[in-house]
């Protein structure tokens, strides 16, 4: 049977002798290398955050373009289909402000195997670079 004595900790011979627990005390804090690596786990949590941060305005202004450019080409086929005269089949384009921003659109007309109607296909470019809104609808000839 092993005698202990009152106040005995396993670690507190330990340490006499050169060993330290396992529990790291307040006084000692963090080491050097401990903080280069914390830093560096922290900037690179950043730099993600800002690329993240970029790519969500990028997005977010092309979402903007794109839904003013899907209000332009159905402003444009609401002219197509509200004028009395159907339009001549063909090409045509022309260029219109709305939204402050001056858009480029292209209209293609071209038969349908039913002689009463014509397909009607409008793109609309806002902004170079940036993807052209497409709206096709059929119109009957009167």
């Amino acid at each position: 049977m092993v005698k202990r004595e009152a106040g005995f900790t396993p670690f507190a011979r330990s340490a006499e002798h050169g060993f330290t627990s396992f529990a790291r005390s307040a006084e000692h804090g963090f080491t050097l290398l401990e903080m280069l690596v914390a830093l560096a786990v922290f900037s690179l949590a950043a730099l993600a955050l800002v690329r993240l941060q970029g790519v969500t305005l990028r997005t977010a202004a092309d979402l903007d373009s794109k839904a003013l450019g899907q209000i332009v080409a159905r402003n444009l086929m609401v002219d197509v289909q509200s004028d009395p005269a159907a339009p001549a089949i063909g090409e045509e384009e022309g260029n219109v402000t709305n939204g402050g921003r001056r858009w480029h659109w292209r209209r293609s007309v071209r038969a349908t195997d039913d002689q009463r109607m014509v397909q009607v296909d409008l793109t609309v470019d806002g902004q170079p670079g940036a993807s052209p809104v497409v709206l096709s609808f059929v119109r009957v000839v009167e």
